[in-house]
C-alpha cells in the first residue's frame, strides 16, 4: 500500500475534531463541549479513511506525493461530514396546502383528524410511481449534500401497507447506490394507523408484525413508531417495539412530542438507540431515560419542527444536557411538519431555543447523531481510522456556525475522501 495521503486539507484556521471524550457511550453533560478544536491543522486521507489529524506542525510532507491532491483551506474551519439522524426522504408530493390551513390556526393533530397531514402524503405516496419516489429522494439528497450532511437516515412511513412500505425501502437503497450520501434505513410503517384500520390500532400493529416486518428485514436495520395521541398507545408501542427487536431490528421511537405520555422511557428500557422530539419530555423524565438507556440511549432532537408548527414549546435541551441525557440535533425534514433540510438552522435554533451552547451543538449534529444511528465507530469525529468524511467551512472560527442564521457554510464536501 502508498504511504503517500490521497488528501491533505492543510492550514485550517480550526479543525474541530469531536474527539477526546468518552468512546464507550455518547457525549453527555461537560464532555459534549469538552472536546478537542485543533487550532491551524490538517485533516490527511489515505482512500476512504482519516490518516492524519493534527497541527500543521505536525504534518509529515514526504507523506504528499505526485498524485496527493492538497487544497489550502486558509481561513476555514475542518469539522466532519454532517449526520442527519431523522428524516422521512422518501414521499410523493407535498402538503403547501396545509400551509394556510396552520397559519389560521389549525393544529397538527386537527389537520390528522380531518384526513389530512401525515394520510394526506400517505394516498400521494401510494399514487406515485417507483421513478417518480426516486428522482424526490435523488433530489433532496443532492440539497442534504450541499449543506454538507454526509450520512443520513431514511425512514418509511408514508406507504402504511406491505407493497408501498417496501417500495419505499427498495426507493432508498436506490437512492443511496446513485449517489455519495451514506444512507440509514428506517422502517416507520407504525406512523400512524393505515387508512384501513382506522379506530383501530392494535390491529395494525399486528399486521405490521406479522406481514410487513419479515418482509422487511434485509431492507431495514432500525423500527420506529409514533407514541402519541392520534398514533399508537405506550402499551401498544411497547408491544409492538418488543416484537421488532425479537424479529432483529434495532429500535427508535417518535414521543413526547405533543405531549408526555412516557414513551421515551418505555423506548429506552428496551435498550433503543434513540428517543426522537421529546418536546414534553421534563427533565425528570430525561432523567430517567437516561437511566434506563444506560447513558447510550440518544434524545433525537428536532428544533425546525414546533418552529414550523408555530408552538411554543421547544424540548428543554439544556435541562437534558445537564441531567446526563446524551442529546443530537435532526432537521426531521418531512413534508408537513418540517419542510427544511437546513440542519445549520436547527443548530441555531437549538442554541436560541433549547440552551444549547455552540460546542454541544456542533456535537449534536456529529458524534452524538452517529450515535443515535449506531454508527459511531466509522463516523462523527476526525480521528484516524475512521471514515474520510469531512466539511470545509467558509468560517474561520465554530462561534460563526450558529451566528449566521440560516446561511450555508460549507464551501466543499468530502465524502470517503472523495471531494464531492
Amino acid at each position: 500500500m502508498s504511504s503517500f495521503y490521497t488528501l491533505v486539507l492543510r492550514n485550517a484556521s480550526q479543525v474541530l475534531t469531536m474527539a477526546g471524550g468518552p468512546t464507550d457511550k455518547p457525549l453527555t453533560g461537560a464532555a459534549l463541549s469538552q472536546w478537542r478544536i485543533i487550532e491551524q491543522g490538517f485533516v490527511a486521507c489515505h482512500g476512504d479513511a482519516l490518516a492524519a489529524v493534527a497541527p500543521m506542525s505536525e504534518l509529515d510532507e514526504t507523506r504528499i506525493g505526485p498524485h496527493t491532491t492538497v487544497l489550502d483551506v486558509s481561513g476555514c474551519v475542518l469539522m466532519p461530514g454532517l449526520v442527519e439522524c431523522h428524516t422521512h426522504l422518501v414521499f410523493g408530493g407535498n402538503r403547501a396546502d396545509e400551509f394556510q390551513r396552520k397559519l389560521q390556526g389549525e393544529s397538527y393533530l386537527d389537520i390528522l383528524a380531518s384526513g389530512g397531514g401525515i394520510l394526506s402524503t400517505v394516498r400521494k405516496t401510494r399514487a406515485a410511481t417507483f421513478e417518480e419516489l426516486l428522482a424526490n429522494a435523488l433530489h433532496h439528497l443532492e440539497g442534504f449534500r450541499r449543506y454538507g450532511v454526509t450520512t443520513l437516515e431514511a425512514k418509511t412511513g408514508y406507504g402504511l401497507d406491505l407493497e408501498t412500505e417496501l417500495r419505499l425501502l427498495r426507493v432508498a437503497h436506490e437512492a443511496a447506490r446513485q449517489q455519495p450520501i451514506r444512507l440509514v434505513h428506517t422502517f416507520l410503517g407504525a406512523h400512524v394507523p393505515g387508512p384501513e384500520y382506522k379506530g383501530r390500532a392494535a390491529e395494525y400493529l399486528e399486521y405490521l408484525v406479522g406481514e410487513v416486518l419479515p418482509a422487511a428485514r434485509g431492507l431495514a436495520e432500525f423500527v420506529d413508531i409514533f407514541c402519541e395521541e392520534g398514533a399508537f398507545s405506550v402499551e401498544d408501542s411497547r408491544r409492538y417495539l418488543q416484537q421488532a427487536r425479537d424479529l432483529g431490528f434495532k429500535l427508535k421511537i417518535h414521543a413526547e412530542q405533543l405531549h408526555e405520555l412516557g414513551g421515551c422511557q418505555m423506548a429506552a428500557g428496551l435498550g433503543a438507540t434513540s428517543v426522537d422530539h421529546c418536546d414534553y419530555l421534563s427533565p425528570e423524565g430525561a432523567a430517567q431515560v437516561a437511566a434506563a438507556g444506560q447513558g447510550r440511549t440518544v434524545a433525537v432532537l428536532l428544533p425546525l419542527v414546533p418552529l414550523y408548527l408555530r408552538q411554543e414549546k421547544y424540548a428543554p435541551g439544556r435541562a437534558f444536557i445537564d441531567a446526563g441525557l446524551p442529546v443530537a440535533l435532526s432537521t426531521d425534514f418531512n413534508p408537513g411538519s418540517c419542510p427544511s433540510k437546513n440542519l445549520w438552522l436547527a443548530v441555531s435554533v437549538a442554541c436560541l431555543k433549547m440552551g444549547l451552547t455552540p460546542l454541544e451543538a456542533l456535537a449534536a449534529v456529529t458524534l452524538n447523531a452517529a450515535w443515535a444511528l449506531d454508527r459511531q465507530q466509522q463516523i462523527g469525529s476526525l480521528e484516524p481510522g475512521k471514515r474520510a468524511d469531512v466539511l470545509v467551512l467558509n468560517v474561520p472560527d465554530y462561534r460563526e456556525l450558529p451566528y449566521w442564521l440560516g446561511e450555508n457554510p460549507v464551501r466543499q464536501v468530502v465524502i470517503g475522501g472523495q471531494i464531492s
